[in-house]
């Protein structure tokens, strides 16, 4: 244990001259090596926010817990502190605020997901019940609902005849996930669902899409959704970002779960498990994009 120890304080140490003589030979501080060095997005993004959680200067740990409004000042401060001449540098700011507002905006954008999943839906709520009849609408547009209450509701994937039951894990979240897949790809969206209801394949689209949801806000909480965000966001990730996200994982899970061709629903969680762990490994590569393949509308939603 000593010997790590050591070994350990040895390595950061020695980490920390490398930086002091690089810095003295290039006449430019690690953040703007990074900058100048690498290309915008994850590759950038990701390399920055390593460097300002790792300083020792509390202005610079800081700078990745500020509030979005407060960025251009932050990186004036930085900017400062290292004795960066904005006037011969112009680009290193632009660069360094752009990563800061990715590296935010990833922040914000996990607390406002984590909102819609703590907010439980309620039958009583005039949105939460107007959201829940669109998706009907958007999946069955020639079938007209015979009620709230109905076993109609199992058409679509949900287990009995009143949805609200299937949204406690994901609260609003799964429905505002399953409502904008069924607007903005509604193509894709009603053949899943008619490939949901072939013997061959047959799994509940809506309860398949609850999990999905949860296996995106997995993938965004631990921080591997930062390599696909930071590529496609050129500013602040927000919810319209995550929805679309959302639209992909759930086109390419139909797909893989029509290769794994299980034998029945009992296999979910394996396939799953599977299908999670392959995305995991696409999400190392700091160069990679979950593409949606549907034209949407660059506005977010109205939540």
């Amino acid at each position: 244990m000593l010997v790590q120890l050591c070994l350990y304080i040895y390595c950061k140490c020695l980490w920390r001259f490398v930086k002091f003589a690089l810095r003295k030979i290039t006449g430019k501080c690690e953040l703007q090596r990074i900058c100048y060095s690498r290309k915008p997005g994850a590759e950038r993004t990701l390399k920055i926010e390593s460097s300002l959680k790792s300083s020792r200067n509390e202005l610079l740990q800081s700078a990745v817990i500020t509030h979005i409004d407060d960025i251009e000042r932050t990186v004036d401060n930085i900017m400062q502190l290292k004795r960066i001449n904005p006037d011969t540098n112009p680009q290193f700011g632009i660069s360094l605020q752009a990563c800061l507002l990715q590296i935010v905006g990833y922040r914000r954008l996990i607390a406002e997901v984590e909102r819609l999943r703590r907010d439980q839906y309620d039958s009583e709520n005039p949105h939460h019940e107007e959201m829940l009849l669109k998706l009907w609408t958007f999946l069955r547009p020639d079938v007209k609902l015979n009620g709230r209450i109905s076993k109609q509701w199992c058409e679509i994937g949900f287990q009995g005849d009143d949805p609200k039951t299937d949204f406690r894990g994901m609260g609003m979240l799964g429905l505002y996930n399953l409502v904008f897949f069924a607007e903005h790809d509604n193509a894709t969206a009603r053949q899943v669902l008619f490939d949901s209801n072939q013997p061959k394949y047959r799994f509940s689209f809506a309860i398949v899409g609850i999990n999905i949801t949860d296996l995106s806000y997995t993938l965004l909480l631990s921080g591997a959704l930062k390599t696909h965000l930071y590529n496609v966001a050129p500013e602040a990730p927000s919810l319209f970002h995550f929805h679309k996200t959302f639209c992909y994982l759930m086109h390419e899970f139909h797909n893989f779960w029509i290769e794994e061709d299980p034998l029945d629903i009992m296999e979910f969680n394996r396939v799953r498990e599977k299908f999670h762990k392959r995305m995991i490994k696409q999400l190392q590569n700091p160069d990679m994009t979950l593409c949606p393949r549907f034209a949407a509308s660059e506005s977010p939603m109205n939540l």
